[in-house]
């Protein structure tokens, strides 16, 4: 490749990866950009982690994550000097650390490392480039390396930033949760068996993998209202009085009030959980009687979810059906309560509805 073709390759990378936020698209798009540029055979992608004192890779070619410490090797090198580090001969080289060529059966023989910064000049981590494909690592390559490590830093770094804010987000769901379980002590295994169940429905419907991780979030917030339930309503071991399930069906509203984030998607999509859990297929559930593709899907889905892990588990006050008395009374009232093409799909593969139910059982 020619130089004016490798500049023309890293300014389009620049233009890509700084409207990119999810961490894992970022740096396959970096890997593969720093491995065209150079003629390299591969990049792993190693951030540091200066609390643990560690190198961990997100891409690194052939296995999950790798983790070693953080002055080991040619990367450990960069992170340690703040400087590229090159190796024409890597075993031959004393900064070589061959643990990760031992974890992921590849053989390395020319290696590049550089480190990139953030905006206050600490270091984020480092792209290390293996085995160029004709000759060795030059001068030009570093210098292009340089210009992509001007790139990466800040992409990185929002990157990194957004993840954390969304980890915390993720966190405050799982905290939420956990306070409606107190609550509810039949909830816990029952929220994250809901939870898995969705996940199955939403991938028969071929959503993407993002819209699938974040339906099994959100689900478990679809009974986080009962917090405003008196709990001799919620524990009440018999059935509930039409005065009493007049209270306990507030539990949808005072959901969506709690969750509800005008600036947040997923509080919007973990409000609409709450709120419509149980509505029905023909307008005859509640809050608000909605009909038909008029409920939204993320209230179909918990519909059908949360009434079959209802029926499969014990109650105080009921023994659980069996799995194949839980599925007749779903396809029995599929067109009625519930979205018929949802029946099916979370009906399709019983194997899994199973190896769920196993995974999360109550506890005895």
């Amino acid at each position: 490749m020619h130089y004016e073709d490798r500049l023309e390759t890293l300014l389009r990378l620049g233009k890509t990866i700084s409207r990119e936020s999810d961490l894992d698209k970022l740096l396959t798009s970096i890997s593969e950009v720093a491995t065209e540029i150079v003629g390299a055979d591969r990049c792993s992608i190693f951030l540091y982690d200066k609390r643990a004192g560690e190198a961990w890779s997100r891409v690194a070619h052939g296995v999950q994550e790798l983790r070693f410490p953080a002055d080991r090797g040619l990367v450990g090198a960069a992170i340690q000097s703040r400087e590229m580090q090159i190796a024409a001969d890597a075993y031959n080289d004393v900064r070589f650390y061959d643990g990760v060529d031992e974890a992921t059966g590849y053989r390395t023989e020319s290696l590049l490392a550089l480190p990139v910064f953030d905006k206050r000049g600490e270091v984020l981590g480092v792209v290390e480039l293996l085995n160029k494909r004709r000759g060795f690592f030059s001068n030009l390559d570093a210098e292009l390396m340089v210009l992509l490590g001007n790139y990466v830093g800040a992409a990185l770094e929002n990157a990194l930033l957004y993840k954390k804010l969304y980890d915390t987000q993720t966190n405050l769901i799982y905290k939420l949760s956990t306070a409606a379980e107190f609550k509810d002590e039949e909830t816990s295994a029952h929220t994250k068996r809901v939870a898995y169940y969705s996940g199955l429905v939403a991938e028969g419907l071929g959503l993407s993998k993002e819209e699938v991780d974040a339906l099994v979030l959100v689900a478990p917030m679809h009974d986080v209202g009962k917090i405003g339930i008196p709990d001799d309503i919620i524990r009440k071991p018999g059935k509930l009085e039409p005065d009493e399930f007049a209270v306990i069906k507030k539990h949808t509203t005072i959901g969506y009030k709690i969750l509800f984030d005008p600036d947040n998607e997923l509080l919007q999509k973990a409000a609409l959980v709450a709120r419509d859990h149980h509505e029905r297929w023909d307008g005859g559930g509640y809050p608000a009687g909605l009909a038909g593709e008029r409920i939204t899907l993320e209230g179909r889905v918990l519909a059908v979810v949360d009434v079959f892990d209802a029926l499969t588990s014990r109650r105080p006050y009921k023994e659980p059906w069996e799995f194949d008395l839980a599925a007749k009374y779903l396809r029995e009232n599929a067109g009625s309560h519930f979205d018929p093409a949802l029946v099916e799909l979370f009906l399709r593969d019983g194997s899994r509805v199973r190896e769920i139910f196993e995974t999360y059982k109550e506890e005895e």
